[in-house]
């Protein structure tokens, strides 16, 4: 496996492997078995596969923990080598955001809902980042988990829209035996603060029951009032919506999805799952 560092170096590696189909996983890096699992799928598919490593300063706001996000390239570097991934691409923040850059991409629409809403300038530093990414790497297929679901919808859009020639493929979540899905942010949970996690999952998998019952605007407030029960914080959203769009549910057959971002203490967890 290689480290590359640098354009030229990418260029090359690039070059020498032009006529293989490459699968990229795009990761800000403290990876877990969620961003190994998307690196295996790529395996499966493609002939070469390539993994970024970049904490992404675009998409944090001010206040957001960009400063204290696990940066641990080494134990990552090997955690993909034992998975057979063929190079790593490790940019700098120099290299991405040189001097003088002024240039960021946005979908319009989606990014100001749920997450968005919340985090105004977030989907803007995703969107940005990922274009970067798939020009300097040239893709054949990229991974993203359904963890990030907005996320997911968020890029498949862009890449459509500017016919980037990239197949965008979503996977599913990894979860830990209790559930609860993995996250790097999970890190900052204590042990008591996990187990309260944990309970999220749960009461998602409790509204595929209720759904039959409860019109989707009782069932979210049920949900929002579960899960603040359950010992999280604060809870920004639950929302069902339509599982390509993200926009409310207009008619009973659309296909939907449960999305939900709650805090415990000053970590925040997202999750979400099909209806």
């Amino acid at each position: 496996m290689i480290i590359l560092n640098t354009c030229a170096a990418l260029n090359d590696w690039r070059e020498t492997h032009s006529l293989k189909s490459i699968g990229f996983a795009p990761t800000m890096g403290a990876l877990h078995e969620g961003h190994l699992s998307l690196c295996e799928r790529a395996k499966a598919d493609n002939d070469i596969v390539i993994a970024s490593i970049f904490v992404n300063p675009t998409q944090f706001a001010p206040h957001e923990d960009f400063d204290s996000y696990p940066r641990t390239l080494e134990a990552d570097a090997k955690k993909l080598e034992q998975i057979g991934v063929d190079a790593i691409w490790a940019p700098t923040p120099e290299i991405m955001y040189p001097e003088g850059f002024k240039t960021t991409v946005h979908v319009d629409g989606m990014t100001q809902i749920l997450e968005g809403a919340f985090r105004p300038t977030h989907f803007d530093g995703v969107t940005t980042v990922v274009a970067k990414l798939f020009g300097q790497v040239r893709p054949t297929r990229a991974y993203f988990g359904e963890k990030d679901y907005q996320q997911l919808q968020v890029i498949q859009r862009m890449t459509k829209d500017l016919n980037i020639n990239v197949d965008v493929i979503g996977c599913p979540i990894v979860r830990d035996a209790q559930g609860l899905a993995l996250s790097s942010r999970n890190a900052y949970l204590s042990d008591a603060e996990i187990e309260i996690a944990r309970r999220l999952n749960q009461i998602l998998k409790g509204a595929k029951e209720r759904f039959e019952v409860d019109s989707i605007t009782q069932l979210e407030k049920e949900l929002k009032r579960a899960i603040l029960d359950a010992g999280f914080d604060k809870v920004d959203y639950v929302a069902i919506r339509n599982a390509s769009s993200l926009m409310p549910i207009e008619n009973a057959s659309e296909a939907m999805r449960i999305l939900v971002a709650a805090t415990i203490n000053k970590t925040r967890l997202i999750d979400n799952m099909p209806l």
